[in-house]
């Protein structure tokens, strides 16, 4: 992408494309849409935005996402939020003549028994974790969406996995919080309250590949630039964590100095999940941020936001 690229971040509002946005106007990308985004649920909007804007090119991060208990709880809405997206952004960038498209999916697309860590061949080849199959299903309908405008058009649609992500500007809500977001408020909460203990879902034994939402904007960024083949590209950070050892790590990145307390009668999700990212690594990328270190700018962020 040359510096002065008309560029179209699909859900600039979403963790991602917020630290997407940040980065690119960080590295000189001047020629970035500026004009409010469309309800990506609406076809006919979308096409008059792609139509008046002209983007080059898009990164598409748009849809709502939640934990384990919204997935639980909005399963529909997740699904078809998702598929608007991709039923609307895709086709619209593709009547418009984008030069390239990146559509960033999510790890629960991998079947829940693929062996770890994640390889992209494992994709299809069994059920998905049962509590995120329905978000699942929409982020899957992505990729094999541009991989079809590929096989039809030969249009540069290239599609991408992330790990976990967290970072500033995370949801933190109880309804729709991920697990990193969700124990830094809970563990705050209980520091301020001066809480004896925590109860936090699940075993803790769960393991997961998180990843800085800086780190993951890099790696999209990167993606975009180097990633020409079919199929998805895994983007990593190369480091997992349990859950109980994250829970450990806020809690010292807050200062709590309570008990956490794992509830086994609460689901756990999918014991492991990790990528293979050494695709990305043999390109050449690598992650720069340490959990800790993500974790503490998060936190501090939220302190902020709090004020």
């Amino acid at each position: 992408m040359h510096g002065d690229a008309r560029i179209y971040v699909a859900g600039g509002g979403t963790l991602v494309g917020q630290a997407l946005l940040k980065l690119l106007a960080t590295r000189g990308f001047t020629g970035v849409v500026q004009e409010a985004e469309p309800d990506l649920g609406h076809r006919s909007a979308v096409t008059d935005f792609f139509a008046r804007t002209r983007p080059e090119y898009v990164f598409v991060t748009a849809g709502k996402v939640s934990g384990i208990a919204g997935n639980q709880q909005w399963p529909a809405d997740l699904m078809t939020d998702n598929l608007q997206v991709v039923t609307n952004v895709i086709p619209a960038a593709w009547e418009s003549r984008v030069r390239k498209l990146l559509f960033l999916g999510s790890s629960c697309v991998y079947p829940k028994a693929a062996p770890q860590p994640f390889t992209v061949a494992s994709i299809g080849t069994g059920p998905m974790e049962p509590t995120s199959e329905a978000y699942a299903v929409a982020k899957l309908a992505g990729l094999k969406l541009c991989d079809a405008y590929r096989r039809q058009h030969n249009a540069a649609f290239v599609t991408a996995i992330s790990g976990d992500v967290y970072g500033p500007g995370d949801d933190f809500t109880f309804e729709n919080s991920h697990v990193a977001a969700a124990l830094l408020r809970r563990i705050h909460e209980a520091q301020v309250e001066r809480l004896p203990f925590v109860d936090i879902w699940g075993s803790g034994k769960p393991r997961r590949e998180f990843i800085y939402a800086d780190d993951l904007a890099d790696a999209c960024i990167f993606a975009m630039q180097h990633h020409d083949e079919p199929g998805p590209l895994n983007l990593g950070s190369g480091q997992d964590t349990s859950i109980a050892e994250l829970a450990q790590l806020i809690k010292e990145v807050v200062g709590y100095d309570g008990e956490l307390r794992f509830d086994s009668s609460k689901p756990d999700g999918m014991p492991f999940k990790a990528l293979d990212s050494s695709q990305l690594r043999t390109m050449g990328w690598e992650a720069r941020w340490s959990l800790r270190r993500g974790l503490e700018e998060t936190y501090g962020w939220f302190r902020a936001s709090k004020k």
